[in-house]
């Protein structure tokens, strides 16, 4: 079983961790101390973990603030162009540790708490994970402010700061159950409020043409109060910010139609005002069409786009008295990137901005937003596309309405003039889809708003221009692109990895951490065998202290000689939790069968959550445990075969479970999943990929060697033929023998004997409405699972294809997607150059 990791294991100094000067680790002591005597307040004299980690998270963050104050006066004087990232979601998890990493600090701040008594580990896992998104776009937005950071790209990450990010993941009797996350309950040390720069933002209303222009009247005003939070270049000098905005009620909210009595009802009222930023909608690629959530999205891009014009306007070379009135120049000075559909009112409210206000003329204003702005998109499940009601729009933004209607009536007097009498084509490519109720296709408006439109791996982007987005594509062939995602290498190696950063380093430098292609170098050292052995040995250390957390954690006992089997993601349909499930109940029939046999031993963990209001989901949850209940209880199988549920799946259990992989599992339909980026995660932390070829698997196979990862099923043309000729999952159930078996278990009760029933409708869905085809590639997936099993057997053979694999990952990192964007869409060249440090001369 897991050894405990010796104090000297512990803290043994990472050279990729930054020097532990003397000076240095006596300063951090000295600054620590200060912070923890102004922590404690007059009624306490005895210090709680929770004080000692607040007094670093200070100590650390002023390392932040000079470099911070010196990155945006150096923007403000050379007034480069400004990249603006907007996004409902930043999933940010913890700041400490990524900060010591990227300021060179880590190992100093190790010694200097070690000489204080204290545990750094334990200190930084007091702090709260900042949860504000729900799963890969979210996360996908952290990686590209550390990498603009680091590419030293001035660029602002703007979103909303939910007071509950998402939920907590509890699971009861094998339930999920849903707990609110109060993250910000004790403070957080990371951000910094700026009232001086609050902005109102207007909703509902009405609107009159009057001869001087538009106005948007009686409206009702939110104010929007930004809190900054220091986004850290690595170890460049460089500090960007993430401005996230607060929801505030105006002092006079609802008192100018002052009614006798009416006080404190008013007062209690501006809760519904400050609703607005209350809670994070937990949906991933699943649209509800809610008010609240329409005003979120319009929230955060009204207040935006007035400090992007403010900035736009007072920044020049430093000069106070001159301001920019021109806005013509907009494009050559501002980049906005649309995370998705989400925030894809900055098209219209930045047509209103430049119309109304500005007395921009349409035709010039309608040229400068199409140039400013591009747009991600991100699935390509027609649940997921956002099509908000028009009647809900005539009320909350009425003006936003009628500049919608005039964009899609220009738009469409194009389309036939190209296409003279198409009028499918013109209902096909409306901004407004004329069902029972008339609603507005957010897409549709994004693509005709934007001048470049991005999918996220180059078979995504291929899937958008065949289908979804095909007549966009036929007039606008110019703007579509692909920019395949990618992660920080330094959150998802060296910060989660240091061992593994290590033997790298060692063989081949430090630079790789700033330039991942340099990883290819690697291939010179796939047969050498003391680097096997290290990379085997990192392997199983990372391992051991999973298995060390599990038992501590939750009570599991893990067998660490065992492969770590992982499969961690939302739970979704699509992504085929239930093929895993049936390849598990699979394994363990033959075991039962032949208990005597040589079988390599696995433990399975499945993770991730479920949206509340998805039940699908939710059996799913109950599923996996509920067969984890027979298998780990059974005698037989003893420690061959286990399977564990990840409770309460997030960024910071990821960093744990990630490095200790020996298999991911990436097992979607192909043509569904758009990217993915725990792919790239388990890929680079040194775990072989078991998958369909479906989003960056194919490029991860391509780069890696598609012999290097166990690739299996249908591919896309497959599905689209099987799609063709009608999918019957009753043939396989027939004609697969330990298929048949596996869903008669499930379906009969054998893994909820107290309710037989209970999956029924589960099975019911797998036979006779299963959109993802998951029996058309149980056959293959077993198969492939079997040369898994074999191989892993032959340690020395798979560390090797593990080094084909950490060797092909340097296209995978968000440097090389950022310097894309940066080059390709927003006209901006990234740059290696470090800044001068707030202590050097300038």
């Amino acid at each position: 079983m897991a050894k405990p990791l010796t104090d000297q294991d512990k803290r043994k100094q990472i050279s990729v961790r930054g020097l532990a000067g003397v000076e240095n680790v006596a300063d951090l002591k000295t600054n620590f101390n200060r912070h923890l005597h102004f922590t404690l307040v007059k009624d306490r004299n005895v210090a709680t973990k929770r004080d000692y980690y607040f007094a670093l998270a200070n100590t650390v963050r002023d390392h932040l603030v000079g470099r911070w104050i010196r990155t945006q006066q150096h923007y403000y004087e050379k007034d480069p162009k400004r990249v603006y990232y907007l996004s409902l979601e930043f999933y940010m998890g913890r700041t400490l540790q990524n900060t010591m990493v990227n300021l060179a600090l880590e190992n100093a701040c190790d010694e200097a708490t070690y000489q204080l008594g204290l545990d750094m580990e334990e200190l930084q896992d007091i702090e709260e994970d900042a949860g504000l998104g729900n799963g890969g776009l979210g996360r996908l937005a952290a990686c590209f402010l550390d990498s603009m950071a680091s590419l030293g790209l001035a660029a602002y990450g703007y979103g909303i700061r939910y007071e509950f990010g998402i939920f907590n993941q509890k699971i009861v009797n094998g339930w999920q159950v849903e707990e609110a996350d109060d993250w910000l309950r004790y403070g957080n040390p990371w951000e910094k409020a700026r009232p001086e720069y609050m902005r109102p933002v207007h909703f509902y209303g009405r609107v009159e043409h009057t001869a001087d222009g538009v106005k948007w009247l009686d409206t009702q005003v939110v104010l929007a109060l930004p809190y900054d939070t220091p986004v850290p270049g690595y170890r460049n000098n460089i500090v960007n910010t993430m401005r996230l905005w607060s929801a505030k009620a105006p002092c006079d909210f609802n008192l100018k139609d002052f009614n006798v009595g009416g006080y404190i009802q008013a007062v209690l009222d501006r809760n519904l005002a400050e609703n607005i930023s209350r809670v994070l909608y937990p949906n991933d690629n699943f649209f509800e069409g809610k008010e609240l959530r329409l005003k979120q999205e319009y929230f955060v891009v009204a207040a935006t786009l007035q400090d992007i014009i403010r900035r736009f306007k007072a920044s020049k070379f430093g000069s106070t008295e001159f301001v920019r009135n021109d806005l013509s120049t907009l494009p050559d000075k501002v980049a906005i990137q649309l995370n998705d559909t989400h925030p894809a009112l900055a098209i219209p409210e930045l047509m209103r901005i430049l119309v109304d206000i500005e007395k921009v003329s349409w035709e010039k204003a309608w040229d400068i937003v199409v140039r400013t702005c591009a747009y991600t998109n991100h699935t390509v499940l027609p649940e997921a596309l956002e099509r908000w009601p028009v009647d809900l729009f005539q009320n909350l933004l009425p003006r936003h309405l009628e500049i919608i209607y005039e964009i899609n009536r220009r738009h469409l007097e194009r389309i036939s003039k190209l296409y003279p009498g198409d009028n499918d084509r013109l209902r096909r490519m409306s901004l407004i889809e004329e069902v029972d109720n008339r609603k507005i296709n957010m897409a549709h408006m994004c693509i005709v708003g934007s001048h470049a439109v991005n999918g996220v791996a180059r078979i995504h982007s291929e899937i958008i221009k065949d289908t979804v987005f095909k007549d966009f594509y036929e007039v606008d062939p110019q703007k579509f692109q692909n920019k395949t995602n990618g992660i920080t290498p330094r959150r998802w190696l060296v910060m989660c990895n240091p061992g593994l950063a290590e033997v790298i380093a060692e063989r081949i430098g430090e630079d790789y951490i700033r330039d991942l292609d340099q990883l290819k170098k690697l291939l010179d050292f796939v047969d050498d065998d003391a680097f096997i052995r290290d990379v085997a040995k990192v392997k199983q250390e990372n391992k051991m202290k999973f298995a060390a957390h599990m038992e501590e954690q939750y009570k599991v006992k893990i067998n660490p000689s065992s492969m770590f089997d992982i499969h961690v993601k939302r739970i979704h349909e699509y992504k085929r939790q239930l093929l895993n499930c049936l390849h598990v109940i699979t394994l363990y029939n033959r075991i039962k069968k032949e208990p005597s046999k040589l079988w390599t031993p696995r433990t399975v963990m499945i993770g991730g959550k479920a949206a509340p209001g998805y039940h699908t989901a939710k059996m799913i949850i109950k599923l996996i445990t509920s067969i984890g209940d027979i298998i780990n209880n059974d005698p037989v199988v003893g420690d061959r075969l286990k399977l564990i549920f990840l409770e309460n799946y997030r960024v910071t259990l990821a960093e744990k479970a990630i490095p200790a992989a020996d298999l991911s599992e990436q097992i979607s339909t192909a043509g569904t999943e758009a990217s993915g980026t725990g792919n790239m995660k388990f890929m680079l932390n040194g775990a072989l990929t078991i998958g369909t070829m479906d989003g960056a698997n194919v490029e991860m196979a391509e780069e890696a060697g598609e012999e290097n990862l166990f690739i299996f099923g249908m591919r896309v043309s497959d599905v689209e033929a099987l799609d063709k000729k009608g999918y019957d999952a009753l043939s396989y159930y027939n004609h697969i023998p330990e298929l048949k078996q596996a869903v008669d278990q499930i379906s009969g009760g054998f893994f909820s004997p107290s309710q037989p029933n209970l999956f029924k409708d589960l099975v019911n869905m797998l036979m006779h409405h299963d959109r993802f085809k998951v029996f058309a590639d149980y056959e293959d997936y077993i198969k492939c699972q079997e040369k898994v099993s074999a191989l892993y057997k032959n340690s020395k053979e798979w560390t090797k294809m593990v080094i084909h694999n950490i060797a092909g990952c340097g296209k995978f990192s968000s440097d090389r997607t950022i310097s894309q964007y940066a080059r390709e869409i927003w006209g901006m060249e990234p740059s290696l150059e470090k800044i001068a440090a707030p202590d050097d001369p300038r």
